[in-house]
């Protein structure tokens, strides 16, 4: 193509496209919350926004909230007995994996960072069997409320992350989050929770020392050597 004739026409199609930007943009709205309808079994609620392509898979058993909002290039998946339940306000954005063969709850309000995954089972190690053949251990996972989930964060099976609970980025969840917590790293550990204290330790002394709830978390999770209330004050805010 002549380059004159190409600057022409590219001129006069930018032109058109930049006037009619705000009405194809709601098209492409409503179609995207038509395909994304068209592939759930359960009603998806008008207040939904859908901003591009949610790919859905297997037995497709996935309820939305009310005011979610949904960015490109989700991967939703139900296998067997799985079932995935997003509640009102949350917000998915690019590239989220939610993979489920057990239940992923997730909280209302809750923000999920761009290529996070979160699956409910592994695959499972048997003798003379390949991984492709060996099965999968699966357990449920529960996303509280007002959780914020970072870049890249991956949540594995039968983890609970509590409500107002923040996850940084590229962390692996591999155990409970108390609400309220802070934390991140490979595997997430505590970072900060606003008003605790607390002796921090090495590990628990016993197994018993690993208690449910914030402290618990803290005591089994620090690895650095013991230090004072005082001194983990300016650790924690």
């Amino acid at each position: 193509m002549n380059r004159l004739v190409k600057k022409n026409m590219s001129a006069v199609l930018s032109a058109l496209l930049r006037t009619s930007a705000g009405l194809r943009a709601k098209w492409e709205r409503v179609y995207y919350h038509a395909l994304l309808s068209s592939r759930i079994i359960t009603p998806l609620s008008e207040s939904a926004v859908v901003l591009g392509t949610v790919n859905v898979y297997g037995t497709r058993r996935v309820r939305f909230g009310e005011d979610i909002l949904l960015y490109p290039n989700l991967h939703l998946e139900t296998q067997e007995t799985g079932d995935i339940e997003i509640g009102d306000g949350v917000v998915l954005s690019t590239g989220v994996q939610i993979v489920s063969m057990a239940k992923i709850t997730i909280g209302p309000g809750t923000m999920i960072g761009e290529y996070s995954s979160v699956r409910d089972a592994n695959h499972d190690r048997l003798p003379d069997r390949t991984i492709r053949s060996a099965g999968h251990t699966m357990s449920p996972i529960v996303i509280g409320s007002d959780v914020w989930i970072g870049r890249g964060v991956t949540v594995l099976d039968g983890v609970t992350i509590g409500d107002g609970a923040t996850v940084g980025a590229n962390a692996v969840v591999t155990r409970n989050v108390p609400a309220g917590a802070t934390v991140g790293g490979v595997p997430a550990r505590p970072i900060r929770v606003t008003g605790f204290t607390t002796l921090f330790r090495r590990g628990p002394a016993h197994a018993d020392e690993c208690n449910p709830g914030l402290e618990g978390f803290f005591r089994c999770t620090s690895e650095g050597p013991g230090m004072t209330s005082r001194q983990s004050e300016s650790i924690v805010g």
